[in-house]
């Protein structure tokens, strides 16, 4: 503070006369002495620095501001040699704002959400082989079971559920009833809506709505849950332990899952065909003995077959996307919220995926 007491800057006829220390800790009185007298100032008013004690380089830059390096006088050599290294000191400009390319921010996002997509699929094979592995090691030895927790997960993932796979799966037969004897109608084949509740949901609506169920709601469990061991670093304390953590939290929640999916989706199928039955009963007049005869004379156990047979492998592949998103967590309640999104995403688009494949395969074989 007694440095910025010491300087001075005072009109001297068409200039002015700096003294005092022009150092850092004057930087702010000198800075306002300048602003009260640029205004009264010539254009070419010159400045005699011969009163000035210590100088450093913020004193330096406001003299330069204050009159251009030709127009003080009254320095020494080792003054001028520092008043010139400012001068030349050259300042970056401020970058110039990106251009905005519409066309090249566009290709750029495809091509990062690209990129992200093909890591995420190498990290998800890689995955599956680590837990069919430590499957192959689990499964024949019983010491490594765990019924507590095999039972916990599926009480959660299985029995949780049944409520709402059953009423979704109710409500979606009823309003397929309907669509059918709406479009059917105009053609005098309303009869023919029963084939049609019952191809759709033994083949392809019971299955794959139970899998668009569990994998919001049992797939983002898995992930929320093992994301927030991980951020709170249980599963560093696992490895501590000498415990796989991969036989210690996945292998429960994908045998639960395996046993729940195609229990849950023997009741999405019926609670489908059960919510046709009931709209062809009250509005097209179609008798539950007829519906089911009819039912019976599609094949339907055919049909059934084809249909659970995809639960299983719905379910091994929502467990596993759902437990590799929970061990990609980084540690925030962001990374938790962000990876129980990409879980929910992925298992669904995979889901369909595969549905859509199975699909082609059963088509080309006559199945």
């Amino acid at each position: 503070m007694q440095a910025a007491a010491t300087a001075q800057l005072e009109r001297n006829g068409n200039g002015v006369a700096a003294s005092g220390d022009w150092t850092l800790a004057a930087a702010p009185r000198i800075a306002a002495l300048i602003a009260q007298l640029r205004a009264s100032l010539p254009a070419q008013a010159r400045v005699d620095a011969r009163g000035i004690g210590r100088l450093d380089t913020a004193g330096a830059r406001l003299l330069l501001d204050l009159a251009g390096d030709d127009r003080i006088d009254g320095l020494d050599a080792n003054r001028r040699a520092l008043l010139d290294a400012v001068a030349k000191v050259d300042l970056a400009p401020e970058p110039a704002p990106p251009r905005d390319n519409s066309l090249v921010a566009l290709l750029a996002r495809t091509g990062a959400a690209v990129e992200q997509i093909g890591r995420d699929a190498l990290q998800l094979v890689g995955f599956i082989g680590l837990v069919l592995a430590t499957l192959a090691r689990c499964v024949p030895d019983p010491r490594r079971w765990r019924p507590t927790s095999l039972a916990f997960h599926l009480e959660q993932t299985g029995l949780d559920a049944v409520p709402i796979v059953v009423l979704l799966n109710f409500l979606v037969g009823a309003v397929v009833a309907f669509l059918g004897a709406t479009v059917l109608k105009d053609f005098g084949a309303t009869i023919y809506t029963v084939e049609l509740i019952g191809y759709s949901f033994l083949r392809e609506f019971g299955v794959l709505l139970t899998a668009i169920l569990i994998a919001g709601r049992s797939g983002s469990a898995f992930t929320a849950q093992i994301g927030s061991m991980k951020s709170r670093e249980e599963i560093d304390a696992i490895r501590t332990l000498g415990l796989d953590p991969v036989e210690v939290l996945v292998m429960p929640r994908l045998l639960a899952l395996l046993i729940a999916m195609p229990l849950l989706t023997v009741l999405a199928m019926l609670a489908g065909i059960v919510g046709g039955g009931v709209v062809a009963a009250l509005s097209m007049d179609i008798s539950p003995t007829l519906f089911v005869t009819r039912l019976h004379d599609l094949g339907a156990t055919k049909h059934f077959w084809v249909g659970i047979s995809k639960a299983p492998l719905f379910a091994f592949l929502i467990a596993c996307i759902g437990c590799l998103e929970g061990f990609k967590v980084s540690g925030s309640a962001e990374s938790v919220g962000t990876h129980t999104t990409s879980s929910v995403v992925q298992s669904i688009f995979v889901a369909i995926l595969v549905d859509a494949l199975a699909a082609i395969f059963y088509m080309e074989i006559n199945v």
